[in-house]
C-alpha cells in the first residue's frame, strides 16, 4: 500500500470541504493548511481530517476573523512546542472561536429582538387605513402614532 492511499488528491479534498482549488492553495500559501504529502509531481494530497481544518477556518472567517489571525490561533499544528504549550495554543484557539461565537450569537439576538418588534407594529399596521408610499413618507413616522417605525419595518416601507 503506497504512503497516499488513504490521502485525499487536492480535487477530491476540494470537494469534500466544499471548496475550490484556488481557496486551498491561498490557504496552504498563508501557513493555514498544510498538505500532508506530496508526490513527486508534486501533487498535493490531504488527510480526510484536515476537511475539519478549513471548516474551522470558514466558520472562523464567518464570525469575522481575519485571515491573520486564524493563522495565529492555528499555529500549533506542525510547531515543535512543549506539551503544556501545545495543549496551551490549542485551547486559546477554542476559547477565541467560544467568545466569537457568542458575540455572533449576542448581534443575532439583537436582530431577532428588532424584527420581533417590527412584526408587532406590522400587526397593528393591518388595522391602519394607511398605505406606505411617496405620499406619505412610506408611513415614517406612524400616521397613527406619531412614532417612528421600528428600524426594521422602515426599511421595508
Amino acid at each position: 500500500m503506497s504512503e497516499t492511499s488513504e490521502l485525499l488528491k487536492i480535487g477530491d479534498f476540494a470537494r469534500i470541504a466544499d471548496t475550490n482549488l484556488r481557496t486551498l492553495r491561498y490557504y496552504e500559501e498563508l501557513g493555514l493548511i498544510t498538505p500532508a504529502s506530496r508526490s513527486t509531481g508534486g501533487f498535493r494530497y490531504y488527510r480526510r481530517t484536515d476537511v475539519n481544518r478549513v471548516n474551522m477556518i470558514r466558520d472562523l472567517q464567518v464570525l469575522g476573523l481575519p485571515l491573520e489571525r486564524i493563522r495565529a490561533l492555528l499555529v500549533a499544528r506542525g510547531d515543535e512546542v512543549a506539551r503544556e504549550g501545545f495543549f496551551a495554543q490549542v485551547a486559546a484557539a477554542l476559547q477565541e472561536h467560544d467568545r466569537l461565537l457568542q458575540a455572533k450569537m449576542r448581534e443575532l439576538d439583537e436582530q431577532r429582538q428588532k424584527v420581533a418588534q417590527a412584526l408587532d407594529k406590522l400587526h397593528d399596521c393591518g388595522a391602519c387605513m394607511h398605505m406606505p408610499g411617496a405620499g406619505n413618507n412610506h408611513c415614517e413616522p406612524c400616521p397613527t402614532t406619531g412614532r417612528s417605525l421600528p428600524q426594521q419595518l422602515s426599511a421595508l416601507f
